[in-house]
């Protein structure tokens, strides 16, 4: 039990910040919708929401490393409370500019992304210690999340509903900090979670070497490029959809708020089913055959459906539909990247995967509010949609796609792509991109993919 802390501490700690996620990801549109009423404004609020992620996505890997994972997670989810907090306080004040929410919004995407990558790539150590398989503990992390996901959302609807978009601010900025208490209290003594002793002294050159060794190992290996630049698209069109999509559909179409978290749940409760099918008799099946059919069937149609339908329960069963197709994803990926990463290398590919899948992510949200004012609710669905539907064709196309089946060395032992081969200097390991077939926002707390 003793070794199993950590890893449950870990789970615990995430979701909940998940959970609070999905709050902000449902209450910041609607606040913005509901001070504003502009589709463009709420789409600048997720691109400075979202940019700043990818910023400190590009940066902050061997910065984690040298803080140390564990410090880094308090930290992180610190600021991030400390920033969603102010939101609501200051508009109580009446002391809120629309420039000041965007500034607040910006802090918190920077903040979060070194706090959650720092949790994520502690999950193959804390796996290791509490005595559970990889593919096991990478399903058990992405179901909690999904379940979290859905919680979350359901609840924003219903306290948006009753109580306002200010109380799911608030309630958002106390799940950070339990989230931290929960890593400062039960991740104590884990050596991979603490700083790294024998680094080089700080300076700019040795910090743009390790920067450089990450994005390198990314570049090299085909199968991982493959994968940041279908996801990248996907999180863009997610952005989208949940920064002003599905809000403005909501308000013109559906029944708000409310409706708003109860689409988002049953996607959050389609993805924890499918995490938890997959952990449980996922692995019995060719990896690529379900990762391809899967993906292409757990975004696109969803932006058909609300596009050419103005009620809510064709578009809840796509939701439903869609999220058991999208939990299937991340458990698939995490295992791949896991298998090929070295553990000396983890924080800094996790960084650079998490930047390009998340580069995206700022543009979505500001076309899709460019779209909306240009193109209407249905045109605007369409076109995202249609782009989601093309970047998740890609492993129908390109060969890189094959390696899925199996470990990097495995790959080079039977012929593979010398670039697909993991260094022999590091158990092979690494991070699943940001919210693969999830709906991601402001993570990405988004994932997240992609969410």
């Amino acid at each position: 039990m003793r070794h199993r802390t950590p890893l449950a501490a870990t789970l615990a700690a995430n979701s909940i910040s998940t959970a609070g996620t999905s709050l902000t990801l449902i209450g910041v549109p609607w606040f913005v919708l509901e001070t504003t009423g502009s589709a463009g404004r709420a789409g600048l609020v997720a691109f400075c929401a979202t940019l700043p992620i990818v910023v400190a996505a590009l940066i902050g890997g061997p910065f984690i490393d040298r803080i140390g994972r564990r410090r880094v997670a308090i930290a992180s989810d610190t600021v991030c409370g400390l920033a969603i907090a102010a939101i609501p306080l200051l508009h109580r004040a009446d002391a809120l500019e629309f420039w000041m929410l965007c500034a607040l919004m910006a802090l918190n995407g920077f903040a979060h992304t070194p706090g959650n990558t720092a949790r994520y790539v502690l999950i193959p150590d804390l796996a290791e210690h509490a005595g559970t398989t990889l593919p096991r503990a990478a399903s058990l992390f992405d179901a909690v999340s999904r379940g979290a996901r859905m919680v979350g959302a359901a609840l924003a609807g219903i306290l948006i509903a009753f109580a306002g978009s200010e109380t799911v601010l608030l309630l958002d900025a106390a799940t950070f900090g339990l989230s931290a208490l929960l890593i400062a209290v039960g991740v104590r003594g884990v050596g991979s979670a603490e700083p790294r002793k024998a680094q080089a002294p700080v300076s700019l050159r040795t910090y743009g070497t390790e920067l450089r060794e990450g994005y390198g190992y990314l570049l090299s290996t085909r199968l991982l490029l493959s994968v940041v630049v279908m996801v990248m698209f996907m999180n863009g069109a997610d952005q989208g959809w949940h920064a002003v999509l599905l809000p403005v559909h909501a308000e013109a179409e559906l029944g708000g708020a409310r409706d708003i978290g109860l689409l988002t749940a049953l996607f959050g409760a389609g993805g924890l089913t499918g995490a938890l099918l997959y952990g449980a008799v996922g692995h019995r099946f060719p990896r690529r055959a379900v990762f391809t059919v899967c993906v292409i069937l757990c975004g696109a149609p969803r932006f058909l459906v609300a596009a050419v339908t103005g009620t809510t329960l064709p578009l809840a069963v796509t939701m439903l539909l869609g999220g058991i197709a999208g939990g299937v994803l991340n458990p698939i990926l995490t295992t791949v990247l896991y298998e090929r990463v070295p553990d000396r290398l983890r924080s800094r590919v996790s960084g650079a995967l998490t930047a390009g899948c998340e580069f995206a992510m700022p543009l979505g949200g500001l076309a899709a509010g460019l779209l909306v004012e240009g193109l209407g609710s249905s045109g605007a669905l369409l076109a995202m949609g249609g782009v989601y539907l093309l970047a998740t064709l890609s492993p129908l196309v390109f060969p890189s796609w094959r390696t899925m089946e199996r470990p990097a060395e495995e790959g080079a032992a039977e012929g593979g792509a010398p670039e697909d081969r993991a260094p022999a200097d590091g158990a092979a390991e690494g991070r699943a991109p940001a919210d693969a077939g999830q709906e991601s926002a402001v993570p990405a707390k988004t994932t997240k993919t992609t969410d």
